[in-house]
């Protein structure tokens, strides 16, 4: 007979990708001096379906909502950010750092998500050797070596697009089973590995639509 499923293993990556917008409206709410909140003022105070947001807290949530008093406010957010392991740092390294990839490495905000770079990786001769932040930059050789070390399986990826697919094998091959990639390129990796894609490229050609859209339309822009 097979294992019955855990409801935390049902959520979708669209539910998923929904859970920080919640987290970060429950603590303005927690903040506020607000105890309990209901599924209808969620999903109104963010403009989502009302159903959509109670199926999703429902996943999540070890309490559920009672029926006059809504969420615990406090509870939820324990919740949700042990759901997604904020709870918990997870330990992250950084290949290419340029300008992009060195804000990125002295960003301090990750750890209110429980992601912390801990080094950098370049072949720039300029970088190596340097600290960023408080953060060590190292050769991309040293890679194989540090990361199984390190114990490390979350790589974020920001070198030039036509480094992108090797150093992404390199980093595979060093352990890494998590690539949060930030080049265009449209990376070729193995069933086991999940990749991540923050396209800026493609974001960018989005906000241009829209807005020839809202001028060719004559809509006020405000």
């Amino acid at each position: 007979m097979p294992p019955k499923k855990n409801k935390f293993t049902q959520i979708s990556k669209q539910s998923l990708q929904r859970l920080p917008y919640y987290l970060r409206y429950l603590h303005a709410l927690r903040k506020n001096g607000t105890k309990n909140v209901s599924a209808p003022a969620i999903a109104a105070a963010l403009r989502l379906h009302e159903v959509q947001v109670r199926k999703d807290l429902e996943l999540v949530s070890t309490t559920g909502g009672k029926p006059r008093t809504g969420f615990t406010v406090d509870e939820l957010i324990v919740d949700i950010e042990r759901f997604l392991g904020y709870d918990n740092v997870d330990q992250a390294i950084l290949v290419g750092a340029g300008k992009l990839g060195q804000a990125l490495v002295a960003y301090r905000g990750f750890d209110d998500y429980g992601l912390q770079i801990i080094a950098a990786f370049d072949n720039d001769e300029a970088i190596v050797g340097r600290d960023i932040g408080d953060k060590p930059v190292f050769p991309i050789s040293k890679m194989a070596d540090l990361c199984p070390r390190l114990g490390v399986r979350i790589g974020i990826l920001t070198v030039p697009a036509d480094h992108a697919q090797q150093v992404c094998d390199e980093m595979i091959a060093a352990g890494i089973l998590a690539i949060w990639n930030f080049t265009p390129v449209h990376l070729q990796v193995p069933e086991n590995i999940l990749v991540q894609n923050e396209n800026m490229a493609a974001s960018l050609a989005l906000l241009r639509k829209h807005l020839s859209q809202k001028i060719a339309s004559g809509e006020e822009l405000s």
